[in-house]
């Protein structure tokens, strides 16, 4: 039985390549345990980059075939995405192992630690970034387990989503998309917002509920998302980009020139090096909880003017002939559309290409992504879709990108399908002539990184 980090040496890690898991696994080898892993992506004699630097953090990496499981493994993590038929899952079992998922270990490790917990359907990778370079920039040591790269550690030659400090603070991204948010007693919880994404809007409300309870000191609420609004009843600390809120943590005096954003919370002036007013309210976000902690206004605000950004969150690729292309995770409606909204101020036209990911998610969202990508675009703006990423399994391929491209199109708005994404550039290359941005965004597709570069190398 393992119940607490202390409880297990030697750590397997099936499917260790993956975002969430990779964290993990490198936080695990940086307080000293012995970490080892597999991947399907994995293969003999072939390079890969996330192979390559997990072992140069000392994480023994292995094909997905089961010799990485021994007699002398303690705990083997999996994911939500693997199966019991897994030759890894069925050895582990012959030979009593310990199976836990990835959300349960992150479990145990947050109980280690003093945890702030960034929950919500959107912002929580770029708010726990911005986080911890705040607390870091405090001379605060933090820890963090995120769920994207952060540039500034990428640059140290990591995958960048996971970092162990020597202070007391931990940042972890609490995902509300497989309900493992409950998992969590963090001494400070932080709800950004509550869209439609991975559930309806009544299950998440139950389930921030539950976070909100399970939050043992500090629980923190954005008031000007109206769902979020909801749960900030009877609590001491909120904040909000709305000026009339009341909340206790203000942004004002928004304004966007070039990729740079600039606000003022309580006379304190605040400039990053992001698009969009999205981003001020992860910043408002990031600096309402480090001032709850202790972090001065101004140095906050100093923090965040060298903020570098994360791995595809409004990543910016380059210029080509009055052209700018910008690569984005954006894969919910809310995202995509403040994705969109966050490039109109940069040119006279914004071209955005979208590859769903997934058939129920895009089915259960239809509604959402039509209504908010019809909502968001200009008369002169572009929404282009190639179909949809299917990851394996047994998904029922019952609806098509098209279906939602025609549905936008009933609506008097610029949409195209492109089926396969190949022939985009030549296809689109007309519709982007002169002062315009081309947005490139979709999740999942571990390829999507190669194919937005391969985008700009042929435009």
């Amino acid at each position: 039985m393992i119940s607490d980090i202390k409880d297990f040496k030697n750590v397997f890690f099936i499917g260790v390549a993956g975002v969430g898991m990779s964290a993990i696994a490198q936080y695990l080898a940086g307080i000293n345990k012995k970490v080892s892993g597999s991947d399907r992506y994995f293969a003999a004699g072939e390079y890969n980059e996330t192979k390559e630097k997990l072992e140069a953090e000392g994480i023994q990496c292995f094909v997905q075939n089961g010799e990485g499981i021994t007699e002398h493994t303690d705990l083997v993590v999996v994911s939500t995405a693997i199966e019991d038929t897994v030759a890894e899952v069925v050895k582990a079992k012959q030979l009593n192992i310990p199976i836990l998922k990835r959300s349960e270990v992150l479990s145990l490790i947050a109980k280690s630690k003093k945890t702030i917990a960034v929950g919500g359907t959107s912002g929580k990778s770029t708010t726990s970034a911005m986080l911890f370079d705040i607390l870091q920039y405090a001379k605060m040591q933090p820890s963090i387990i995120s769920g994207a790269g952060l540039t500034s550690i990428i640059k140290e030659g990591k995958i960048g989503n996971a970092k162990v400090g020597t202070g007391e603070w931990l940042v972890i991204e609490a995902d509300e998309s497989d309900g493992s948010i409950v998992q969590y007693y963090p001494e400070v919880g932080l709800l950004l917002n509550v869209d439609k994404d991975h559930q309806e809007i009544d299950e998440l409300m139950q389930i921030f509920g539950t976070f909100k309870k399970n939050t043992k000191e500090i629980f923190i609420v954005n008031q000007s998302n109206p769902l979020a609004k909801q749960l900030s009843q009877n609590i001491k600390h909120d904040f909000s980009s709305d000026e009339n809120s009341g909340a206790g943590f203000i942004a004002t005096n928004f304004k966007q020139e070039g990729f740079e954003v600039s606000f003022t919370i309580h006379h304190s002036p605040f400039t990053i090096h992001a698009i969009g007013r999205h981003n001020m309210e992860n910043a408002l976000a990031a600096t309402a909880v480090a001032n709850q902690l202790g972090v001065d206004l101004d140095i906050c605000a100093a923090a965040l003017k060298n903020y570098e950004g994360i791995y595809r969150r409004n990543q910016i690729l380059g210029n080509k002939n009055g052209v700018w292309v910008i690569d984005d995770y954006a894969h919910n409606p809310v995202k995509c559309a403040a994705a969109i909204a966050s490039c109109q101020p940069l040119a006279d036209k914004v071209v955005a290409w979208f590859q769903p990911h997934g058939y129920g998610p895009t089915r259960f969202l239809r509604t959402d992504f039509v209504k908010e990508l019809a909502h968001v675009l200009r008369p002169q703006d572009e929404i282009w879709m190639s179909e949809i990423f299917y990851a394996g399994g047994t998904a029922v391929k019952d609806i098509s990108a098209n279906d939602l491209i025609n549905d936008i199109k009933a609506l008097g708005k610029n949409a195209f399908f492109i089926e396969d994404r190949k022939d985009f550039v030549e296809t689109v290359r007309p519709h982007v002539a002169g002062n315009s941005v081309l947005l490139l965004m979709g999740a999942r597709d571990p390829s999507l990184e190669t194919f937005s570069k391969s985008v700009f190398e042929k435009l």
